[in-house]
């Protein structure tokens, strides 16, 4: 029997339970993705979001943001981010390429009731995030449903790493029906 990292089969497995603990464990590595973004000027933009939502049969996951925030301005521009993960226990790297679509309003106002009140706290700052503020708490978090969105992220390509003894890489990608192929690490 080979380990799960032999085989491109028993990758494209793990990335998907990755990513799944890492919506159902807090601790995860997986639990806080980087996401990168293009700016409309054209630099990129890096940042940890939260992962909420995994669907290996639809090739997709969803991360929560605040309206105003500037990756929201990035995504608008350019619907694309890439999504980085690295599982040091497990000696893997994930990365993601996907097609953002940005949810709003009525279209999230059912899953806003049932996001807990400390997590609400993330969506609705005033002044919006990334504005200017004299000192370092010149804040006012104020819950607003109308400022939050959903970002779904329909994956378009897989590459992930195993930095074993023997490092194996391989990619999966919507244009092979995600059929795997062996990379050089």
């Amino acid at each position: 029997m080979s380990n799960w990292f032999e085989t491109l089969g028993g990758l494209k497995s793990r990335v998907w339970e990755t990513l799944a603990r890492g919506v159902a464990e807090p601790e995860h590595p997986a639990r806080l993705p980087n996401f990168a973004t293009l700016s409309a000027d054209g630099w990129p933009e890096v940042r940890s979001v939260v992962l909420r939502s995994v669907s290996h049969r639809d090739h997709s996951l969803t991360v929560h943001t605040d309206l105003h925030s500037a990756k929201m301005r990035s995504l608008r521009a350019h619907p694309r981010a890439a999504l980085h993960v690295w599982d040091a226990e497990q000696a893997l790297q994930l990365r993601l390429q996907a097609e953002v679509s940005i949810a709003t309003g009525t279209d999230t106002r059912a899953l806003w009731e049932k996001i807990p009140d400390h997590a609400l706290q993330s969506y609705g700052v005033v002044p919006r995030p990334g504005a200017r503020i004299e000192t370092a708490l010149d804040y006012v978090k104020q819950p607003d449903p109308a400022t939050f969105a959903v970002l779904t992220c329909r994956i378009v390509t897989i590459d992930v790493v195993h930095l074993g003894p023997d490092h194996r890489r391989a990619s999966f990608s919507r244009a092979s029906n995600w059929a795997g192929q062996w990379l050089s690490p």
